[in-house]
């Protein structure tokens, strides 16, 4: 079956997952609906009404039933098209839904009941939250994105960790995320009013697939809404798929779509992996001149020093090695990456061990 890249399909997103081949998308990004209703009419305390959730996509159960009824329909609408989902996604994808204290934990239990692996639970917390107005609670100030593999085991899963530390200014990137809400001239308007009650900031869905997929992977949507996830896949040179079951969303999400631009440069989102480079055996930035034996080594504090030898190894406090085994040795860990702790001194300016090591990737790629 030929996939039907860069639409979208309207419709239950059940049916037109079943619809899809098996094992054919590299990425899923869930935004389901949260089961939220309000009980009965918020208002500010200028007696203003808040723009709340009440459409009747966001219902489960009938109104005055058991609440545990609608939690039960709730259930069962999770788990139906978390399956579809897992159908159709790659064995080295993955898949990310985002809720609220309102439904999330639901959602996790039934990940996991369905064999998806959790590999991290991310914190968005919003700049601008809206406040509580009724002053009985904290004020609701996050929302949670869990992020899956298909399986425990699986490999290759796409994790784009340098990317997010250059993200991050060159700091491991944390699992909170400090994100505005959607507002200002990209909330879409329409008569004036919210186009959609729960449209999501381009930042958040820009980082989760720089995070999790590479130019040309498929990102599937099964709640597509306004049309965020496509629009930011169109402009990362990404292809993607909406399904969505309300027409007039879909409508909006398709003109939202046509007037993202894709990258004119591919290249620029093209972030290679240090895991998937060459390996360089530190012996050979001695065969190349780049260091040499009987060279310095030492923390970016100075705490700790070792010296080079001929064969590539270290030695320090009396103790010979690797770069990593000195390097987790002096610091008492149970280990350490020897590229990034060892550094050297060129021209007066402290370098990583790392530096020395990606002229010699370079080299490669030009002999290539």
């Amino acid at each position: 079956m030929k996939l039907p890249l860069d639409r979208v399909l309207i419709g239950d997103c059940v049916a037109e997952l079943e619809k899809l081949p098996p094992n054919s998308v590299d990425v899923i990004f869930a935004d389901p609906p949260y089961n939220l209703q309000l009980a009965g009419e918020l208002r500010r305390p200028n007696h203003t009404r808040v723009d709340g959730v009440d459409a009747a996509w966001d219902r489960f159960g009938a109104d005055g039933e058991d609440p545990l009824a609608s939690f039960s329909a709730y259930d069962a609408f999770t788990r139906e098209w978390l399956a579809a989902a897992r159908r159709v996604l790659k064995e080295n994808g993955s898949i990310w839904v985002i809720g609220s204290y309102h439904n999330i934990f639901r959602v996790g239990t039934a990940l996991q009941d369905l064999g998806y692996w959790v590999l991290n639970d991310i914190i968005w917390r919003k700049i601008n939250p809206m406040p509580n107005f009724r002053g009985t609670r904290f004020t609701n100030a996050h929302e949670t994105m869990i992020w899956c593999s298909k399986e425990k085991d699986a490999k290759g899963v796409t994790f784009n960790y340098e990317a997010m530390k250059a993200l991050n200014d060159d700091v491991q990137m944390r699992s909170d995320w400090t994100l505005p809400l959607c507002t200002g001239p990209e909330r879409i308007k329409k008569d004036g009013k919210k186009a959609h009650p729960t449209q999501k900031p381009e930042a958040l869905l820009y980082r989760v697939l720089l995070a999790s997929t590479k130019p040309g992977d498929l990102v599937l949507d099964p709640f597509l809404g306004s049309g965020t996830t496509a629009a930011v896949a169109k402009k990362m040179g990404r292809h993607f798929i909406g399904i969505e079951r309300d027409k007039a969303y879909a409508d909006i999400a398709e003109e939202r779509i046509a007037a993202a631009e894709p990258p004119e440069d591919f290249s620029g989102f093209d972030i290679p992996s240090k895991r998937t480079e060459p390996r360089v055996p530190f012996g050979t930035l001695l065969e190349r001149g780049l260091l040499q034996p009987g060279a310095k080594l030492f923390d970016t504090r100075k705490r700790f020093f070792a010296k080079v030898r001929a064969d590539g190894t270290l030695i320090a406090e009396g103790r010979r090695g690797s770069i990593h085994k000195i390097g987790a040795e002096v610091q008492g860990a149970p280990a350490c990456n020897g590229w990034t702790f060892w550094h050297y001194e060129e021209d007066g300016r402290t370098q990583p061990l790392d530096h020395l090591r990606q002229v010699v990737r370079d080299g490669m790629k030009e002999s290539a």
